[in-house]
């Protein structure tokens, strides 16, 4: 039996006007709170005394400035217990939480930039749930099992069907089965005490993002209400302090919209405090399947706990024949954002105007045949890997090297979009001369529990890409089964199929290392699950590759604040 402990704590940011994460709108501002955003912790202690931990945030991502100050407190406080391999840091993806958390300049932008007091906000509530979770380990039976949610439960739809036809390993689904067109399945994980449920993991994917882009206030969404209802239904069994813990798995194509015939007129009939009771609904029906299963036998976990934990260059990756569909000579490329990523989904997050879409896709077409047109370039062999690895999607900005259609960042005129004129304002200012616009170099990791193993992704996987990458480590290591865990450690975009990425919807655009990322992770977890095969002393993943240290000048740049150092320290 293990041992194991559990707490919340509430991280405490005050709205105060900047933008939330997630719909990347300018508008899209706090000014107040309408439910507490908490961090949920488990802490489990095997009989070597190993300690491995979870943490989940009602945050939209984890980023590496959130994990890397997190863990460098620990080090410094957990000196004996802590290990970095076995430290997971989730996120549930609401899109009503704040942002500005990021040492990486582009999802900042509507913030706008660095906010250093939301993120020492979240360092201080996730260091003190770990802690009060380690005082508090006892004896805890862990059971692992799984429910489905039926047909006719209104919880989840998929939001990209053209998408997911495309997949040879799928069952074709019509418009009015974007329901099916998912993984239904809920994968949980029982703490029991005395027979007793005291906590849970829940793992299901669906994007928190019940509430859209024109409220105010800082909410858990779907996500956050499912854990409330759940501990609610807790306290009242007599249960002190439970935590309930609803976390990601493939939710890159999953809305909690409906999506099929009339989808936008449904959509605009939720208004305002509408928004609010569908997010609780939804809440309602992952909580409910989560307790209904949870009272019911699981199967027991024993044995060990155990973690690998290796960053990836995930900009220059080569990929096998047998991952590339006979491609030869496949490889990722640097992150770039595609025309469909600034168009956005209909339902969940509308973006650019239709006429300007066009427009910029066009230019993108334009700008690709000029730098395949000169061979004698000295460019052209990056630009004909770059466009091979990248395929079919329009390529607005080359975000790997800080550019819009071949031009360099503060070139469009800023009274376009308070966006723009937001990164004319850092260039100008100097801001991201050095630093990145998005992570390239992002951690991989997997987890073992007993006889479970967890994959822990920084990314939004689709439905398929996320079940190709769980059958690849199956294929290639001992038969156990492998959940898979979503918006993990850092956030790194979109992961689509390589068929996905051919129709170029959102999650395509948002794909930023080319059409073969999918195959990417597969090939990268596939060795990592090798690695977790062997003993400690016979690893040999890489452990020291991190990130480039952002310059803290830059930082400074991008906070309208006058002693960032000291609050960065602090």
């Amino acid at each position: 039996m293990f041992q194991a402990g559990w707490s919340r704590q509430e991280i405490q940011i005050e709205a105060k006007g900047y933008a939330m994460f997630g719909y990347g709108s300018w508008q899209h501002r706090a000014y107040k709170k309408r439910t507490p955003l908490y961090v949920r912790t488990v802490v489990i202690q095997d009989h070597q005394e190993k300690l491995l931990i979870f943490s989940c945030l009602d945050f939209g991502c984890i980023t590496h400035a959130m994990r890397s100050e997190v863990v460098a407190e620990l080090k410094k406080q957990m000196a004996d217990l802590f290990c970095e391999e076995r430290f997971v840091m989730t996120a549930t993806h609401t899109h009503s939480g704040p942002g500005g958390c990021a040492y990486e300049a582009l999802y900042n932008m509507p913030t706008p930039g660095f906010v250093p007091e939301h993120l020492h906000a979240v360092v201080y509530a996730t260091v003190s749930s770990i802690q009060h979770a380690v005082k508090v380990l006892g004896r805890t039976e862990i059971c692992m099992s799984t429910t489905h949610f039926s047909e006719d439960v209104p919880v989840a739809w998929n939001r990209s069907l053209n998408a997911w036809n495309r997949n040879p390993d799928v069952q074709q689904r019509k418009e009015t089965e974007t329901h099916l067109a998912m993984n239904r399945e809920m994968q949980l994980l029982g703490f029991y005490r005395d027979g007793q449920l005291h906590a849970f993991i829940s793992l299901f994917g669906v994007h928190a993002t019940c509430l859209g882009n024109t409220l105010n206030a800082h909410d858990g969404d779907n996500k956050g209400y499912a854990a409330e209802y759940s501990e609610q239904y807790l306290l009242e069994q007599g249960i002190h302090h439970p935590v309930a813990i609803f976390a990601q798995a493939t939710a890159g194509d999953i809305s909690p919209h409906f999506h099929g015939k009339n989808q936008l007129k449904i959509r605009e009939a939720i208004k305002g405090e509408q928004e609010y009771q569908y997010a609780q609904k939804n809440g309602r029906y992952q909580s409910e399947q989560a307790l209904e299963a949870l009272m019911k036998p699981g199967t027991v976990l024993s044995g060990e706990l155990d973690a690998v934990l290796s960053y990836t260059d995930l900009s220059n990756v080569d990929i096998p024949l047998e991952l590339s569909h006979g491609v030869k000579h496949a490889r990722t490329s640097i992150p770039c954002h595609g025309v469909a990523f600034f168009a956005g989904t209909p339902v969940d997050g509308p973006g650019t105007a239709k006429p300007i879409v066009r427009v910029m896709s066009f230019l993108s077409q334009q700008y690709k045949k000029q730098k395949l047109r000169d061979r004698m370039a000295d460019d052209f062999d990056f630009y004909q890997q770059l466009f091979a690895s990248q395929g079919v999607k329009s390529i607005l900005m080359e975000s790997g090297i800080k550019r819009i259609l071949g031009k360099p960042l503060g070139f469009a005129p800023g009274f376009i979009d308070p966006l723009v004129n937001e990164i004319n304002r850092q260039v100008k200012a100097g801001a991201i001369r050095e630093s990145p616009l998005v992570p390239s170099v992002v951690p991989l990791q997997m987890i073992q529990i007993g006889q479970l193993r967890i994959v822990c992704c920084p990314g939004e996987l689709t439905t398929t890409a996320g079940k190709r990458v769980l059958e690849t480590i199956v294929q290639n290591t001992s038969d156990q089964p492998v959940w898979l865990a979503s918006y993990c450690n850092d956030y790194m975009g979109y992961v689509t199929t390589y068929e996905e990425y051919q129709e170029q919807a959102y999650e395509g655009g948002h794909t930023l290392f080319g059409q073969w990322t999918n195959a990417a992770f597969q090939l990268k977890f596939s060795a990592l699950a090798q690695q977790l095969e062997n003993t400690e002393a016979q690893r040999q993943h890489d452990r020291t590759t991190r990130p480039a240290e952002v310059p803290l000048q830059e930082l400074l740049k991008r906070t309208n604040r006058g002693n960032l150092k000291t609050a960065v320290s602090e």
